[in-house]
């Protein structure tokens, strides 16, 4: 039996403290080989809010779970009109200095492999290649009856054909794409099919409470064993899905670096966590190694 998906993580009071040394990052990345690990932090300077932290939208927002959307035609319809709503925002957000960094870094050589947990693009979008999407795309819509892969913009474009009087005003923007909606607001919302067979439309992402596929967590934990170090950049690693990474990294004895304002989940097994903004934090450290970024 699936259980519910571990969303809050209390810190424990004998957690290290956080540093604004970044010369341990600095050796990381000039001795090569680093796999970056990065979260929701890493997008918040692009618009995109983080789930946790202050300011985090689980003080105000539940995400939809893969259980309550495959139960109701009323739970994906309250699904796709908040989240047809906040794509419009989400799928207009640009690379930050984070992401730019890490394209840098990763042109130079210096990474073995970026996974990230995010799902809105914005590592490739600053051009870093072979990002392993850990919870999958919004940009994709998978079928879940036939498995038919489609653009989400060719979604959003028939979706706005269908209401086209949907003008609601969103209280907020979450992390998964999602806007913060009444049932009220939701409730005249028309819910699309696949155009192929007729089946339930969900977003090619790794929903909470949803498995993420056995093969892909494999792949990871090869990246994980090839690499001298696990860079991890705005996650609070609260969920297992990057927690695991973490865990086995530090069990090889392999080197754990943390960028994230607040404490994280994986702390304790991390050989540092600096404690700043991703951006200013990245963009020092490219400095220090002589590397241009992009957008700077």
């Amino acid at each position: 039996m699936r259980t519910r998906p571990t969303l809050h993580w209390t810190p424990p009071p004998d957690l290290p403290p956080g540093t604004v040394d970044l010369q341990p990052v600095v050796d990381a990345l000039s001795a090569g080989r680093v796999l970056v690990l990065s979260g929701a932090g890493i997008s918040t300077e692009s618009g995109i809010p983080a789930y946790r932290g202050e300011g985090g939208s689980l003080s105000r927002h539940t995400p939809m779970t893969y259980q309550d959307f495959t139960a109701s035609a009323q739970a994906q319809r309250r699904y796709w009109a908040r989240s047809h709503l906040g794509w419009r925002t989400f799928g207009r957000a640009r690379p930050n200095a984070g992401h730019q960094a890490v394209a840098a870094f990763a042109r130079h050589g210096l990474l073995s492999g970026v996974i990230t947990q995010n799902v809105d693009g914005l590592h490739q979008a600053a051009g870093t290649e072979g990002v392993v999407e850990l919870h999958g795309s919004l940009a994709r819509v998978r079928c879940l009856a036939c498995d038919a892969l489609t653009s989400r913009q060719d979604l959003a474009l028939r979706l706005e054909e269908a209401n086209a009087t949907f003008e609601p005003v969103a209280a907020g923007i979450n992390p998964d794409g999602d806007a913060d909606l009444s049932d009220e607001q939701v409730a005249g919302f028309r819910v699309l099919p696949c155009t192929d067979c007729g089946g339930i439309l969900k977003p090619d992402v790794v929903f909470f409470g949803e498995t993420v596929p056995a093969q892909r967590i494999e792949y990871c934990r090869q990246l994980v064993r090839e690499a001298n170090t696990l860079l991890v950049l705005g996650s609070s690693l609260t969920v297992m899905s990057g927690l695991r990474f973490v865990r086995q990294a530090a069990q090889a004895g392999s080197r754990v670096l943390i960028i994230n304002r607040d404490p994280t989940r994986g702390d304790q097994l991390a050989h540092t966590r600096v404690s700043l903004p991703l951006g200013t934090a990245l963009h020092s450290v490219a400095d220090v190694l002589n590397i241009p970024v992009n957008g700077a």
